[in-house]
């Protein structure tokens, strides 16, 4: 069944859309991750513009990031405190990226802007990912122990300290500013949530105790994209709620299967199986724009002479 999409301005299946959905959905419940850095790229290999996917999937975040924080919040599992840090440099971060996003689309550069953000990111990310699941598996193997984490570094010196009693820190509140700020940047211009970045910062960089990461994260990110959302629809008009409704549907109905599959397959086998489909959109993705450029560029004489 063919949907004209007008703010797109193109047709698609929408049962091609709900499978995207799904597709995304079922990775989410597996691998336990927003989606949206994979659900922006495919939509745009099925031709949606980048202006329109990166707005519209940040939409859909706000919806699912909203339904795991309750989840959390029941569970106490949410540092408020932390949550409201990072949403000021998020906040911060969402309006900058958006007035970069805005300058570039009037230069008629954004889409090849947002297609090196996934270049370059997706290929790191992925990168990373792969060597540390194979880490895993080779130490899994060895039955040998995980390192500790250090609970303290040089972060830990810097000045305007603040107590978060539910992460039990008491840390400089510059680098959580620093954090949000970059996450919020990735959400207007990439059109994602940036637990693929915030959660491993807050870990690893901040010394957050891992039961309370997903949880601050997520509520972060519903204000962050939200306000993504509202920015891009009131100053772009590049929101296609018809398309976020059908990616919705089919990624809620999706995640349901994909958290049932996740339960039955190992930690390290998830891991790898998520990075190498990083890696594979990513060469994907820069196959497109090395290869097939959608634009050819030529210089000539200006004015005649």
């Amino acid at each position: 069944m063919q949907i004209y999409l007008p703010i797109a301005e193109v047709s698609v299946n929408a049962f091609l859309l709900l499978g995207l959905g799904g597709i995304v959905g079922i990775l989410s419940g597996m691998f336990g991750v927003g989606g949206g850095f994979l659900m922006t790229p495919l939509l745009f290999f099925i031709g949606i513009p980048p202006a329109v996917a990166v707005a519209t999937e940040a939409n859909q975040i706000v919806a699912s990031s909203f339904s795991g924080v309750l989840a959390h919040l029941k569970r106490r599992t949410v540092d408020l405190k932390m949550g409201c840090v990072l949403l000021v440099g998020g906040l911060a971060g969402a309006g900058l990226g958006v007035f970069i996003f805005n300058y570039l689309k009037s230069l008629g550069q954004v889409d090849l802007l947002v297609k090196l953000c996934y270049v370059i990111f997706l290929g790191i990310i992925g990168g990373l990912m792969f060597i540390e699941s194979l880490n895993a598996i080779r130490k899994s193997r060895g039955n040998s122990a995980p390192p500790q984490r250090k609970k303290h570094n040089w972060i830990h010196g810097l000045p305007f300290k603040m107590r978060f009693r539910v992460s039990g820190l008491y840390i400089s509140v510059i680098p959580p500013l620093l954090v949000g700020l970059c996450v919020g940047i990735l959400a207007a211009i990439m059109g994602v949530g940036g637990g693929f970045i915030m959660v491993p910062a807050m870990i690893y960089l901040l010394g957050m105790p891992t039961k309370v990461v997903v949880g601050t994260s997520l509520f972060q990110i519903i204000f962050v994209t939200a306000f993504t959302t509202l920015l891009h629809a009131t100053t772009n008009y590049t929101v296609d709620m018809a398309l976020a409704v059908l990616l919705l549907v089919g990624g809620v109905i999706g995640a349901q299967i994909g958290t049932r599959i996740g339960t039955r397959l190992k930690a390290e086998q998830l891991r790898i199986l998520l990075a190498a489909l990083v890696l594979a959109v990513c060469g994907k993705l820069a196959f497109d724009l090395l290869v097939m450029p959608n634009e050819l560029y030529s210089l000539g004489a200006v004015g005649g002479h």
